[in-house]
This record gives C-alpha cells, structure tokens and sequence, in this order.
C-alpha cells in the first residue's frame, strides 16, 4: 500500500496518495514515509502548519529519512528561520550524502544569510551530484554574483539554460547579469523572452529586473502581480482601526541601514521628524557594518531595531509590539529585501517609498509616495497601492551630506585638463547599447572630450572598452573609469565633470541628486515607467527643467549644445549653484512636513474607519 501511495504521488495524484496513508497510519501512526507524503499532499493545499507538524513527526519516527528532513527545511526557509533549515538540510545531507536538492537548498539559506562562498560550495556538491540540475546553476551564478565573479555567474546562467532553456529564473538572471558585465549579445532575445512570458502569465518574472528594462507601467504591473502572487500569497487581515492617536508610531523598514545609497537620501529625515506628533523606529535586517553612517542613522531614530536575526513572523510580532502605527517599506523588491513581513500585515497602514520606484503588486501595501512626474494619475490603475502625491518631488534628500573640501584633480582622476568631460557613474547595469551610441557620438563631435564612467568589474570594462573602439576609431582611449571613493570624496569630484549624462529606461536616481548636490549639471530623458522620470523629478525641483528632454534625439542635441557653447553651460551651473539651497529639492525640513501631512492624513483615514484612497499633499513652503 505505501508503495502504490508513493507511486500515486510521484504521477501527481496527491489526493489518493493521501488517503491511502491515512488508511496506513491507522495501522501504524508514525509510519514515516507515510506521515511524509501526507505532509506533502498538505503542502500541496498549503496547509503549512499541518505539513510542519506531520514533517516533525516522520523525522522522530526515522532521523534518518533525508526527505522528511529536506522538506522540514523548506518549510523553515519559507518562515524565515534561516538557522533551523540550515539544521534540517544538514541532517538530511548525513543521513543521504548524494541529495542534491538538499545540497542545493543548504546552499539558497547560506546565500540569505551572506555566506557566499559556502554557498556556492553547496551548489557545486549538488552539481557533482546531478550535472544537470538547472536549479543548482541557477543559485551558483547567484552565488557568484555576490562573489563579484559575473563573468563567472553568467557561464553558471546559461548551464541552467542548456539543462533547462525555458527556466524563467534563470533568464531574468542571465539578463542581469548581462547587463551588469554589458554584454548586449543576446540582450534583446532575452528581453523580448522576458516580456513575452509576463505578458502571457506563464511564470513570475523578478519585478527588480524587469523594471530596469524598457517597459510600460502596465507590464510592471503584471509582473509585480504574478510575481507577489507566486511568492507572497495573500496578505493577513489588517489590523482593527484605532482610537485617534497624538503620536504616530512610524517604523522604516529596511535591510540598508549603512553606507548605502538610501541612507544618504533619507538619513536626515528620521531625525527631523517631529517628535511631539512622531515617534520613529528603524527596523533593520540588513547588516551592521559599526561604521560612521550606522551610528549617524541609529541615533537619527526613537530606537533602531535589528530583526537580523529573526524570522518574517518574529520579525513582524516585533514591529506588532512596537505597536507601530504607519511600516514603510523602503526596499520593495531590490536585493536582500523581505517583502514577507509586509505580507504578514504588521502595521494598520503600510507604504512603500523610495527604495523600489514601482509597485509591489501585493495588498501588502495600502500606498505608495510619488509625485506628478514620476507617475501621472491616469497610471493609479497600473498600481496595487494607493498613490498619493507629494508637492514638488517625491524624493527625499539629505542637505547634511558632506563634500570633500580637497577633491582628486582631473589629471589625478585620469581626466584632461582642458577637454569636456562628460560623465555617467551609474552602475553598469544601466549603460544600454541606445544609450553608449549617443555617448560616443557626442565624444566623436567635441574634440578632446572624454566619457568618465563608473568602473565596477573588469568584465564590464573591457566589453565598454571594445563597444567605445567599434563605434569610434580611437574610442577605447577616449573612456576613463572613476574608481568607487567614500561619499564625501564621491560627491566632490563633481567638480571635475562638466556635464552629466543620464540613463534610460531607468534614470540615475540618488546619483542625480549626487550629481546636482555636487554641482554638476544632469541632462535627461524622461521615460515609459516611473524609473525613468526620477531625473526629470528632481530637475523640476531643483528649478532646471530645461535640461529635460522628451526623445534622445532631443537629448543628445541638448547635451552637444552645452558642450559647445560653455557660456550657456557656466549659466546654468551657476544657476543650479544659486538653487541648491533655496529650491524644493534640497530642502530637507520643507520634504519632512510634506511627508508628515501625508502620513497624518493615511492614520486619519484609517482611525476613522474611512475607504483608503489615494490623495495629493498641498505642500508647504
């Protein structure tokens, strides 16, 4: 009879499994196997609790049966308790040495927890196990990724693709990458494969990824949905309504309270909020580095909570406790981020913000903060959340961030001493081949001009490098790379650029605001989709609409224009110069009451028991 359930299960007939291993466990109650393909046929309803529970059961009849304990692990992971899976598929992988999916599994917790290397170990223990195990690719790449191995990690890609040509996971991944180390061989197939399989629904495509190619709000939120659906499932219930409150309890949710592109946006708000009618909390599951920007943002909040160590649902219980009134999310679905705890609906209001410039797809979140540019109302339809609209732009800024006093000079960065330099350190992730074909245009028409670009990984420069000489004779000479550098130095060698150029589809973002805060001039084009507006967001607010555009054509005219008639440049950077401090954009109190009317008016909404719905802020002065 267990054989006949075990062969009913493998064809898919869980039902019938189970009902024959019920019949067993009559006769015998703690028959493994059998409480073992009960668990599954529970899972297969997702009954979780009740597959944990029958799961545990079968591993205390036999400590030896390696399935049982596989998919006690799994069902750990899926709860964020990272180190009991770990437990589990080690368990598993004594009791059977040659389990490839728990080695694969053993390895997807250690990447969570950021022990890339032995993670890729467990992955490669997998593969020696099943040559060709498309899932095991797939992670290693990953793995490899974290390891600053791209090159590597694409190779990893296109063996699960081989094993597996229709696994999506792998495609978005292999995207990716290919943009990370700009290779544009097959982007476009690749692409075209992405946008076809969300249009279609036939399987959930990474949002993060699909929102950096070049796409319509409709697609993005067609892939949020499907995505959210296959991943999160439904959100629990929100919490009853409260009494009207004089303090509001915010809580920010994010894994990048560090040196981090994020923090130096927002780390001055949390300590400009009013605490007469906020109290604010930071909860983080991101690592703690001890360093100076970490200690700056933990003393910027009421308290600073580190969830680092605790599953979704401990994590969520936590922020219950705190009886945290409005959660945002400033992660949404970019790497590291844990769009779980949102889904266990900690907070009465929950609101997505800053990290991740699209839609969640979920009912996770109740809103979302933009402003008119970056997503016009007519798009609310192509959005799960509320939007709700805040005066001038939606991005925030910290006007404490330092800028070097004694910045690297030109020859010290590589750079000419009297040529234009136009400069992009956006991540290579962002440089399409549209885009390179303008840049290298425009260095071919300004005479000892030079394009000054992020250097990343090797692999992306030297494919940069080969694209610069087949587009210019003598081009490869004509691109410099600026290496990383502390934020304070980052910003300061703005001085050495003369002119920004921006991306698309998807925009500099905080790197704009580097960019104007350092005085250096941004020239853009605005977009399909909300990630390609950000730029043309922060101009409008730091008063230099003039230097967006509407077509690359127009945008490539433009920044020749500047390069070729330096009293029109030196006109408008001393214009951005007068406007930093007195524009909309850097005025750091002024975007604080702002977001504080929009969130007074969320908890309104909410304590009254009134319909949420999206709105616009006035805006102050």
């Amino acid at each position: 009879m267990l054989d006949l359930a075990s062969k009913l299960a493998r064809s898919g007939n869980l039902a019938a499994a189970a009902q024959l291993c019920s019949k067993i466990l009559q006769q015998r109650p703690e028959q493994p196997k059998a409480l073992y393909l009960l668990a599954t046929a529970a899972l297969g309803k997702g009954r979780r609790e009740e597959a944990s529970e029958l799961l545990g059961r079968s591993v205390a009849s036999d400590p030896d049966f390696a399935p049982a304990w596989n998919d006690l692990g799994n069902l750990r992971s899926m709860e964020g308790k990272l180190s009991e899976a770990e437990t589990c598929y080690r368990r598993a992988i004594a009791s059977e040495p040659q389990f490839p999916e728990a080695h694969n599994n053993l390895g997807n917790v250690l990447q969570l927890a950021g022990l890339y290397q032995e993670a890729a170990a467990s992955y490669q223990a997998a593969l020696r196990s099943r040559p060709d195990y498309p899932e095991a690719h797939r992670n290693l790449g990953s793995a490899l990724r974290m390891l600053g191995q791209p090159e590597q990690a694409a190779q990893a890609m296109r063996a699960a693709l081989v094993a597996n040509p229709s696994f999506t996971a792998a495609i978005h991944q292999l995207v990716h990458l290919s943009k990370q180390i700009c290779d544009w061989a097959q982007l476009d197939e690749l692409t075209a494969k992405l946008v076809e399989i969300v249009e279609t629904g036939s399987a959930p495509v990474n949002p993060f990824v699909f929102l950096t190619l070049d796409t319509t709000p409709r697609q993005q939120f067609l892939c949020a949905k499907a995505w959210a659906d296959a991943h999160l499932g439904p959100s629990a219930p929100r919490p009853q309504a409260g009494a009207g409150k004089a303090v509001i309890t915010v809580g920010y949710l994010s894994a990048d309270y560090h040196d981090h592109a994020t923090v130096h946006l927002i780390g001055e708000l949390f300590a400009l909020h009013d605490r007469g009618r906020f109290r604010v909390i930071g909860y983080s599951y991101g690592p703690d580095d001890g360093g100076e920007v970490r200690r700056k943002v933990a003393a910027s909040f009421d308290k600073l909570v580190d969830l680092s160590g605790c599953s979704h649902s401990e994590s969520a219980t936590r922020i219950r406790e705190d009886a945290v009134d409005i959660l945002v999310d400033l992660k949404g679905y970019t790497g590291a981020a844990r769009p779980e705890i949102l889904s266990l609906r900690p907070a009465p209001i929950q609101v997505g913000y800053l990290g991740y410039p699209g839609t969640l797809g979920t009912d996770a979140l109740d809103f979302i903060l933009v402003d008119s540019h970056v997503v016009p109302e007519h798009e609310q339809a192509d959005f799960s959340e509320h939007l709700v609209y805040l005066p001038d732009s939606y991005q925030v800024n910290d006007r404490r961030r330092p800028i070097a006093e004694n910045p690297p000079s030109r020859s010290q960065s590589g750079l000419p001493g009297d040529g234009f330099v136009f400069c992009c350190f956006a991540s290579p992730h962002k440089v399409t081949p549209a885009m390179f074909d303008v840049w290298m245009r425009l260095v071919a028409r300004v005479p000892g001009s030079v394009l000054w670009l992020l250097s990343s990984n090797s692999t992306a420069e030297a494919n940069l490098l080969r694209e610069a000489e087949s587009r210019l004779a003598g081009g490869a000479a004509r691109v410099v790379f600026a290496p990383p550098l502390p934020n304070p130095q980052h910003l300061a060698r703005f001085r050495c650029a003369d002119l920004f150029l921006d991306t698309l589809p998807y925009n500099a973002h905080t790197l704009a605001s580097d960019a104007l805060w350092g005085g250096c001039p941004v020239v853009t084009c605005e977009g399909r989709a909300f990630p390609g507006r950000v730029a043309g967001s922060l101009l409008r607010a730091v008063g230099l609409p003039e230097l967006v555009t509407s077509s690359l054509a127009d945008y490539e005219a433009l920044a020749l224009a500047l390069a070729q008639a330096p009293d029109r440049l030196r006109a408008i950077r001393d214009k951005l110069a007068a406007n930093r401090l007195t524009t909309a954009l850097f005025d750091s109190q002024r975007f604080t009451r702002n977001l504080e009317a929009a969130y007074e008016t969320m908890w309104r909404m909410h304590s009254s028991g009134e319909a949420l719905r999206g709105f616009a802020v006035a805006g102050t002065r």
